[in-house]
């Protein structure tokens, strides 16, 4: 199955019960501080607070009987192992999530909240790949890899099909790490309205996706810390491919910026997203994209932030 219009318009059919259809809010200050029109596609109201839930939603709704029967796993130590399992309970079969041991105790209770059967592994990509194998050849459970499945991708791409109904934009931001929810997203956006731009974002930090669209080629990195911890994965082959084809342009932000374009939503428009989710704006206040006059969509991809931990508030000291 390509990840096409039609795919993601089927994908859109088979989860909308199953999701929440996210607002599309403005605010009339940011849209003075940026000279635009800044429509933010708000997924951090979607089920397990961020985009995720539809991806994976797809992808176990598409599956025949006989492979569901077999259950679903994947590795993840964030929101798509809770979506997954989310999903999972929702169509009454088994989910194997594979977490690394450092994996933060609130996500190791959100998936268990699901039903879902948690394999613990050393915290590194090797093991999470082999600990992940283990437990197909053992249960014949399907991967349902985070953004190398094109269920998942098409899942993700019906946040623009919704943003496009809501909003009239004419150029599309959206952050990249995977690049799942950036392929699937420019897909529809391209297909929808052909003369639309897209334009991702990505930490400075974890730059893979932006010089490896320089390039013309996959360039893996070794990332480095960033607050948004949820883009720090590198680039997969199969959206890369699609990214080459329907992205316009990715661009980079310093963790500077992504503080303040997140402090700046929470203060203005009165809603937690997390820092992967500010990425994007901060790319209009560092005036890294020129917005000026137009109708942009930003999606902001999720709101799941640790109360206790946030960037603008310093440790108290002894």
């Amino acid at each position: 199955m390509p990840v096409d219009l039609a795919a993601i318009r089927d994908a859109h059919e088979r989860i909308r019960p199953h999701i929440n259809r996210t607002p599309v809010l403005t605010s009339s200050r940011l849209n003075t501080a940026s000279g635009a029109s800044l429509f933010f596609k708000c997924e951090n109201f979607q089920k397990i607070g961020a985009f995720k839930a539809r991806g994976a939603t797809n992808a176990v709704f598409a599956l025949d009987e006989a492979s569901a029967e077999r259950g679903v796993a994947t590795h993840s130590s964030g929101n798509h192992g809770t979506a997954l399992a989310r999903a999972a309970k929702l169509r009454g079969i088994q989910a194997h999530i594979v977490m690394p041991s450092n994996s933060a105790k609130v996500k190791v209770r959100a998936v268990e909240s699901y039903g879902a059967h948690i394999v613990f592994c050393e915290p590194t990509d090797g093991a999470r790949q082999s600990a992940c194998a283990d437990v197909i050849a053992k249960t014949g459970a399907t991967l349902i890899h985070s953004f190398e499945n094109e269920n998942v991708i098409a899942g993700q791409g019906t946040a623009a099909i919704e943003l496009l109904e809501d909003a009239d934009v004419d150029l599309v931001v959206c952050p990249v790490g995977g690049g799942g929810l950036l392929s699937g997203n420019a897909v529809a956006a391209k297909s929808i309205r052909p003369k639309i731009k897209v334009i991702a974002v990505e930490p400075a930090n974890a730059d893979d996706a932006a010089q490896s669209f320089r390039a013309g080629r996959l360039i893996y990195t070794d990332k480095k810390f960033t607050i948004a911890d949820g883009l720090r994965t590198n680039i997969g082959a199969p959206t890369f491919a699609i990214i080459e084809r329907y992205v316009d342009d990715i661009v980079t932000v310093s963790e500077e910026a992504i503080i303040a374009a997140m402090r700046a939503i929470w203060e203005t428009m009165k809603i937690i997203i997390e820092p992967s989710a500010a990425v994007p704006y901060a790319a209009i206040r560092e005036r890294k994209i020129d917005v000026g006059g137009r109708r942009v969509g930003i999606i902001l991809t999720g709101g799941n932030v640790d109360l206790d931990v946030l960037p603008w508030i310093q440790p108290k000291k002894d």
